[in-house]
């Protein structure tokens, strides 16, 4: 295998799926030929004592991506050249981005330079809030098109390179994002980790992920009041940070929610894994919000992997991470009032699934890591 140089600001302990996907990814990858460079925080520096993989941290922070200001410029040369130097001492021979911005122009200059080949990673939102700006708009297309391929985390993320970086459909590979089976695993009830939580004996919905518009946490915080009509025991419990908290918090605290909404900003790695063990089902009511989509969903495959059956918004990919009418369901989340009809339609059936085995084999035979790390390594090799 070739020597690879992945090029990342999200990467642990920074938060956020895709940065999970990388350490996933590239942890199961041969040591010798794996180089990551990411971003340099005291986090991330502690974080590396507790690993083997070859880390180097750069600053990849940038409050400017496109190549029009000086912040941008600069950016971009101090971090061409830290690269430029890695990719001579390490002798890489494939740079690996974890965007296409800011990622990818760096790669994108560094072949100008040197020669060297790169693949962009593609996530949906990140090309979606490219075509926002003019600029960015033409930085996608010039790094896709001069990429060795464009590793999609969905078909409709490849869908989105094919719209807005023309020419390049041919580029796409598909690579879901996969999960540690062996962590993630399905439990019995564990009553002392739901009195621990406060969530007793409800029945709970879960919800995953950044405190952001998108993924929905406020619109169904928003009906919980409704909701609690007709489903008295009902518990909604969100898990996650973000720049939504406070607004979320006040929500509970107008509707006087204290019993019947749980924030969790503070959960360790255990803990978030029992929550998906013990909650009755997993829900990710996102919504598109201009140019920001769900590119996949990869805590709806953990959940499903725990057993649990999932509820998504028909937004982005989501429809990717499972078997529609079966082990999930796909619904409108683009307004409060959608969300609470079609929520009701289905806490009042029994359309959610409690076959809990069943869920738990379909998305382990479909996203465990050991099939994706060697379709992964096939796709390098080319």
């Amino acid at each position: 295998m070739k020597k690879i140089l992945l090029l990342t600001e999200n990467f642990p302990p920074k938060e956020g799926g895709s940065g999970r996907w990388f350490w996933e990814l590239y942890s199961r990858l041969p040591r010798e030929n794996v180089i990551v460079v990411a971003n340099d925080t005291a986090e991330g520096r502690l974080f590396d004592e507790s690993h083997d993989l070859n880390i180097t941290r750069v600053e990849l922070e940038s409050a400017e991506w496109g190549v029009a200001s000086f912040k941008g410029i600069r950016f971009y040369i101090n971090t061409i050249l830290a690269i430029r130097k890695l990719i001579k001492e390490h002798n890489v021979k494939e740079v690996h981005c974890g965007r296409v911005i800011p990622e990818g122009v760096v790669a994108r200059v560094l072949k100008l330079l040197s020669g060297t080949e790169y693949r962009c990673f593609v996530h949906g939102e990140d090309v979606e809030t490219a075509a926002t700006s003019r600029e960015h708009s033409l930085l996608v297309k010039n790094v896709c098109k001069s990429a060795k391929t464009l590793i999609c985390n969905s078909e409709n993320s490849a869908g989105l390179v094919e719209k807005l970086a023309f020419e390049t459909k041919h580029k796409c590979e598909v690579l879901h994002p996969g999960v540690d089976v062996a962590r993630f695993v399905p439990a019995p009830p564990d009553e002392a980790f739901r009195q621990k939580v406060r969530w007793h004996d409800k029945r709970v919905l879960l919800t995953v992920g950044r405190l952001q518009r998108r993924k929905g946490q406020d619109y169904l915080v928003k009906i919980m009041p409704q909701l609690l009509t007709e489903f008295p025991n009902l518990f909604y419990a969100v898990v996650g940070r973000g720049e939504c908290k406070e607004e979320l918090t006040a929500m509970v605290e107008q509707n006087n929610l204290h019993d019947s909404v749980g924030i969790y900003s503070d959960m360790n790695d255990d803990e978030l894994i029992q929550c998906y063990q013990q909650c009755d089902v997993f829900i990710l009511p996102n919504r598109t919000i201009a140019n920001d989509i769900e590119g996949f969903g990869m805590v709806l495959v953990e959940a499903q992997v725990c057993g649990k059956p999932v509820i998504a918004g028909d937004s982005g990919g989501t429809r990717e991470t499972m078997d529609v009418g079966e082990t999930g369901h796909i619904i409108d989340c683009s307004s409060p009032d959608s969300l609470l009809n079609n929520l009701k339609r289905l806490l009042n059936k029994a359309s959610i699934t409690d076959d809990r085995v069943s869920i738990a084999d379909y998305a382990r035979e479909r996203f465990s890591w050991g099939n994706h790390v060697k379709k992964a390594q096939s796709l390098f090799e080319r």
